[in-house]
């Protein structure tokens, strides 16, 4: 066992080297420039709707059904007006997002740009060319802080792996219960942290700045959570992608929740099986390499650590932004920012815990948010990042139509006598429940019904929402940001390895 401090790592680069925060970014001004951006959208359809000329809505009508079932229902609809606005306004939005992305894209891999773009496959091709560097290796890297009662499962699922890791390095950070114990009973390497206070990337950093200067391009470097639970084909299908094509920089997981009972469960389940399909419907073409399980080359990340305070933002040799919230988001940005090719294969599927309590879920979504807010502040209106920025945008605008949607229903049920059916908006809405179904399909008959129920859903995006504007404030207002590390039972390992097996089967 090892132990490595904080004195172990490089000397910090000068003062004046480190890319100032909000000097090409917009700092905390990010959440104003959000707020204002949705607002003035949602101002447009507003303003369709005031100089628009709206049908006249009819007297209901009351007939009977079956003899003895009155229903009262309005055949009134949106004008034809409003309804083309809309869509075009949608239209719009859609296409110019698609089309500035894939003009990106396009750049990124034709760059020849070695000094702005270093990651770039064209780059990255033309450095290795004729050259062999050796077959793909996996060093694996699970930082963990007191995960005694998961860290087994996922120790489990790496030995398993139909072709398993080179090494495993538990990086054991300011632990205080078994989980160093454990892990060395599960056949780990284990690295402690001494007087580390930076946190995961903090950990992380410490161990690659040792692991990196011993690595050759095709050592490649995996971090994966000590509550994530991998598919056992995940290595051999990850291996054969960087095999095949050595343009590629890292490969993400695609992630699902764990088999934990109850509607809150429930609620993230679908969320994740939402989430994963449409990482397969963009063929693997990855917004966030998550931290459950990412592979990174280690030229990649050799690159990014050099590029600190100059390209990206954070101290010269970190590979991890000790400042950023959400490690992973923003070494995602660092990645996309320096012209890296990465994917998620459908194959390389992991299963993560989820929030077992409301405020827990609270306390992770608003640090994602924020962390996600922050990064984009921190990197600015840079072209890669069009996806990225598109994506908060899209949020606070489903804030407001969300929002208005309940309200508008509230003021109905308390200005109605009567409850009305709209067979327009019934239409509407079917399809709406349909596509929700479809969409969570795969994940068995609990998450179709409770898609088909739609209400409970709507309830549980609304929770997101007021995350969302939580972390808009939060940001504006510089309000001290937690990491909200949920602390588990040591009874429960017994059951994680139970759920390691299954995934195995």
């Amino acid at each position: 066992m090892k132990t490595w401090s904080t004195d172990d790592r490089p000397s910090a680069a000068p003062a004046g080297s480190e890319l100032s925060r909000g000097g090409a970014g917009l700092g905390r001004g990010v959440g104003v420039f959000v707020s204002m951006a949705v607002m003035c959208a949602a101002g447009l359809l507003g303003l369709a709707v005031w100089v628009g000329d709206p049908q006249a809505a009819g007297t209901p009508q009351d007939p009977v059904l079956l003899g003895t079932w009155n229903m009262l229902y309005d055949t009134a609809a949106p004008s034809l007006w409003l309804m083309v606005t809309a869509f075009g306004l949608a239209a719009v939005a859609a296409i110019g997002i698609a089309a500035a992305e894939r003009v990106v894209t396009d750049r990124a891999r034709r760059s020849t740009d070695s000094a702005l773009r270093p990651l770039a496959p064209r780059t990255i091709m033309a450095g290795n060319r004729g050259e062999y560097a050796g077959a793909v290796t996996i060093t694996v890297l699970v930082p963990a802080h007191n995960e005694q009662a998961l860290i087994g499962a996922t120790l489990v699922s790496l030995f398993d792996q139909s072709r398993p890791p080179e090494r495993v390095v538990v990086v054991a950070d300011n632990c205080t219960d078994d989980t160093v114990r454990i892990a060395q009973r599960h056949g780990a390497e284990v690295v402690e942290t001494i007087d580390n206070t930076e946190k995961k990337a903090g950990a992380l950093n410490q161990v690659l700045t040792e692991l990196l200067d011993e690595f050759g391009d095709n050592d490649c470097v995996m971090v994966v959570d000590a509550d994530t639970v991998l598919d056992l084909g995940f290595l051999a299908a990850a291996v054969q992608r960087l095999t095949d094509d050595r343009a590629i920089m890292s490969i993400g997981g695609l992630f699902y929740g764990d088999d934990t009972g109850g509607l809150l469960a429930q609620f993230q389940r679908n969320e994740y099986v939402r989430y994963s399909r449409e990482l397969e419907r963009r063929r693997g073409r990855v917004y966030v390499l998550t931290g459950t399980a990412s592979i990174f080359r280690s030229a990649a990340l050799r690159e990014v650590a050099d590029s600190r305070g100059s390209l990206l933002p954070g101290m010269r040799g970190d590979v991890y932004d000790t400042a950023a919230l959400t490690e992973d988001n923003e070494l995602t940005l660092a990645l996309k920012s320096l012209g890296a090719l990465m994917f998620s294969p459908r194959e390389c599927r992991v299963v993560t815990e989820l929030m077992p309590k409301w405020s827990h879920l609270w306390n992770q979504r608003l640090r994602w948010q924020r962390g996600a807010l922050e990064n984009l502040g921190t990197y600015g209106f840079k072209p890669a990042l069009v996806r990225y920025w598109a994506q908060q945008l899209g949020i606070g605008y489903s804030v407001i139509a969300l929002s208005s949607f309940w309200l508008l229903l509230g003021v109905t049920l308390v200005a109605t006598p009567h409850w009305v059916w709209y067979p327009f908006w019934l239409g509407i809405g079917g399809i709406f429940v349909v596509d929700r179904v479809i969409s969570v399909w795969q994940g068995g008959w609990r998450a179709r019904i409770l898609a088909v129920l739609l209400f409970p859903e709507l309830v549980y995006d609304l929770f997101l929402d007021v995350v969302y504007v939580k972390g808009l404030l939060d940001i504006t207002f510089a309000h001290q940001a937690e990491w909200g590390h949920v602390p588990h039972e040591p009874d429960v390992p017994a059951r994680a390895d139970v759920a390691a097996t299954e995934v195995a089967a």
